[in-house]
């Protein structure tokens, strides 16, 4: 950091790039070795399997109230939450020959079931799931967050879209506004008509997260700065921390004219005029109960008081109670002798932005473009897709966690009381994995007879046809549909999460860690949640899986 003369005359403070951190090869080596070990399945399986543990399916009520009648309901949420969050519809999650997962069941589920409040509670439950698992308890302790907006074209004539060049060219488009805390899950989330400046709807998003304390640090890009924007955080107990784009324009402000600064003297020419929070202190107070109470939302106070850039005499006391805030903030960022409090907000923002790639790869159907002419389709829509990103998180998170623990046999020291046995190796041989399956097997098809001349041909152009009837990119989620499938075996009824839960399925992780020694899944058919992913350590397996 270093404080120079710009090309006016007046000083401007320079602050070199931060330094790329090496990561030791042991970290490297453990992230390979993480990877490996994660099984493959498909979206559906993922959403049954997290909803077998924390049963957060079972938040999706009927708009008239009381308990839920119909058979299999969480099939029929699972198979509406992948058509809304990948945007491909109903059609390539339909099956008719399943109850559950007929059209009319789902366009059923999908009127009554799907809604602004049972999102959040769903959602509730995942943040609370994932709250609980010691991984994410080293990330952090939820108390640090960022907010950023994820923007999607709007092809269709609606009011709640509006043009940017910078971000849909010719066309229209709405931002989804969200926030993740520390321990990568997200906490509440909005739609912004256009692309509306963020720091007029951040302070929504931050004052009702789903489930939890309010985030005490907030980080975010420069889009969400502004001088009362910083004031409102700090009257309700927030500090704002944005990530500024230029630091050589910002503006440093001091509370004294006589104050001696040292070598920041020229750095801070402006000056913070107390007399203005002083006399509109109480008003102030007033706005913030209000808002931390929920009586009004944050967008009609900023937009009220700050008029289109000529605040009210209110509105320049929070500015200039902003600017306190502001200050302190750019001095933290400019620390010549410590730059964790940079690095912390770039590694917060850079969990935004792993998070907006992962819902781009989701929301893959129709172009990535959301086709909903009213707001509360878009913020449903959007909605399940924040549900199953989070979702994802916490299945990830939960194998993440459970890989390098060895459990503990029983009888040795620091075994659990009912710990189930160790299985010798040589009673279950190693396997290669393979993909959960909620369906019995399908019999193999017999041979096909020899084609007759021009079989073929005609054989080709008739797919051919088929697959021009068809929309546009259907013919890539028939994994997605086979994916829901469920077990409908003579003799057998009942949800197929049960059934995945009675079988004795098993993950073998053949990779040899350290001097020789392999992990191992857990059983899948255990009672206990916490022995649900237990690893046991037993002889070398040779090659890894």
């Amino acid at each position: 950091m270093r404080v120079e003369a710009g090309r006016d005359g007046r000083a401007e403070i320079r602050v070199a790039p931060l330094e790329r951190l090496e990561e030791p090869p042991s970290l490297v080596a453990l992230r390979e070795l993480s990877s490996r070990m994660l099984p493959h399945v498909d979206l559906p399986e993922l959403l049954l399997e997290v909803h077998a543990r924390t049963g957060f399916l079972g938040e999706f009520t009927h708009a008239a109230g009381g308990e839920a009648r119909m058979d299999d309901l969480e099939i029929s949420m699972a198979g509406v939450l992948v058509a809304e969050a990948c945007n491909v519809g109903f059609r390539p999650v339909t099956k008719p020959g399943v109850a559950a997962l007929t059209r009319a069941r789902l366009s059923h589920v999908e009127q009554n079931y799907l809604r602004a409040d049972t999102l959040r509670a769903a959602n509730a439950r995942l943040i609370a799931a994932q709250a609980e698992l010691p991984l994410a308890q080293l990330w952090g302790g939820g108390l640090v967050a960022s907010v950023d907006g994820l923007r999607f074209v709007v092809p269709v004539r609606t009011i709640y879209a509006a043009h940017n060049p910078r971000y849909f060219g010719r066309r229209r488009g709405s931002t989804w506004l969200n926030a993740l805390n520390d321990q990568v899950v997200g906490i509440g989330a909005q739609v912004v008509p256009g692309t509306s400046r963020d720091s007029m709807y951040t302070l929504d998003v931050l004052l009702n997260p789903d489930h939890g304390r309010r985030p005490e640090l907030v980080t975010s890009d420069t889009a969400g700065y502004s001088d009362m924007g910083f004031g409102l955080y700090r009257i309700c107990g927030m500090a704002y921390a944005p990530r500024l784009a230029d630091l050589a324009d910002t503006r440093f402000w001091r509370a004294e004219a006589a104050a001696d600064y040292g070598v920041l003297n020229d750095l801070a020419r402006h000056r913070v005029r107390l007399d203005r929070i002083r006399a509109h202190w109480p008003e102030m107070l007033r706005i913030a109960g209000s808002l931390v109470t929920g009586t009004v939302r944050a967008y009609d106070p900023i937009r009220a008081l700050g008029r289109d850039g000529n605040p009210t005499p209110l509105g320049q006391a929070l500015a200039e109670y902003g600017r306190i805030a502001k200050t302190l903030h750019l001095l933290a960022v400019c620390d010549p002798d410590d730059d964790s409090y940079r690095r912390a907000i770039n590694a917060q923002q850079n969990l935004t932005e792993s998070r907006h790639r992962l819902a781009r790869k989701l929301f893959f159907g129709q172009r990535g473009e959301l086709r909903q002419a009213y707001q509360e389709g878009m913020e449903d829509q959007l909605g399940a897709l924040g549900l199953v990103l989070n979702a994802v998180v916490l299945w990830t998170t939960t194998y993440l966690d459970a890989a390098p623990r060895p459990a503990p046999r029983p009888g040795l020291p620091g075994a659990r009381p009912g710990c189930r046995p160790a299985v010798p190796a040589e009673r279950h041989p190693p396997q290669r994995p393979r993909q959960l399956q909620l369906h019995p097997a399908q019999p193999r098809r017999p041979a096909a007879a020899p084609a007759r001349p021009g079989h073929a041909r005609r054989r080709r152009e008739r797919h051919l046809t088929s697959r021009r009837d068809q929309a546009p990119g259907m013919a890539a989620h028939h994994r997605i549909k086979a994916g829901l499938t469920t077990n409908t075996a003579a003799g057998r009824r009942g949800s197929p999460v049960m059934f995945m839960l009675a079988q004795q399925r098993w993950i073998h992780c053949r990779q040899a860690v350290g001097n020789g020694v392999a992990l191992t899944g857990g059983d899948l058919a255990v009672a206990q949640p916490s022995e649900l992913f237990a690893i046991s350590v037993r002889e070398p397996l040779g090659d890894s899986w």
